[in-house]
């Protein structure tokens, strides 16, 4: 799809999308940042969606940021595409990358996906990634955001919802409580 990284194409064309990725990350800018760039190592991630009889399914997909929002494009009739049209509920696994050292930490983002169908969008999109139409694109209205990541000995994870903001949790490799901060 393209641009998977931290760089992000400035375009008046696309406005912000009010509950997408920009309200995040204007809420939460240092989080959002990790975020990205745990994505952008890697050009292919996990998209999990809910098939029709409502068992999961795992799909590979290229994500990107572009114009402040994350952003899915899938070939059309895919059926994670029409997963996401029956039921828009996900979650994206960013790639965790080679060997077992999860470099970045593990990062997950879960939401909503609005399917685009209006035309000078989707051929504003077809421009920025350089691909023909027909296609399906989404964008992401993130409802959680998730990095588990290791800390010296402590196992930490980093949540944020709307509604909560962030909040960190840290475990150590033993039987005592977790504990925030």
């Amino acid at each position: 799809m393209g641009d998977t990284g931290t760089t992000d194409t400035a375009s008046t064309a696309r406005p912000a999308h009010p509950t997408g990725w920009a309200s995040f990350e204007a809420a939460e800018p240092a989080f959002a940042v990790l975020v990205r760039e745990r994505f952008g190592g890697y050009t292919h991630h996990a998209l999990a969606t809910l098939r029709k009889d409502g068992s999961p399914r795992l799909s590979g997909i290229e994500a990107d940021f572009r114009a402040g929002e994350l952003w899915l494009g899938m070939m059309p009739g895919s059926r994670k595409a029409l997963d996401l049209r029956r039921d828009p509920r996900f979650a994206l696994l960013a790639n965790p990358g080679e060997g077992t050292t999860m470099g970045g930490g593990d990062v997950r983002v879960s939401g909503r996906a609005v399917e685009i169908t209006d035309r000078p969008t989707l051929e504003w999109y077809a421009g920025e990634v350089g691909m023909p139409m027909p296609f399906h694109v989404f964008l992401v209205e993130p409802t959680e955001v998730v990095r588990t990541a290791v800390e010296g000995d402590d196992l930490v994870l980093t949540a944020w919802t709307p509604a909560r903001g962030t909040r960190t949790i840290r475990r150590g490799n033993d039987e005592s409580p977790p504990r925030e901060g």
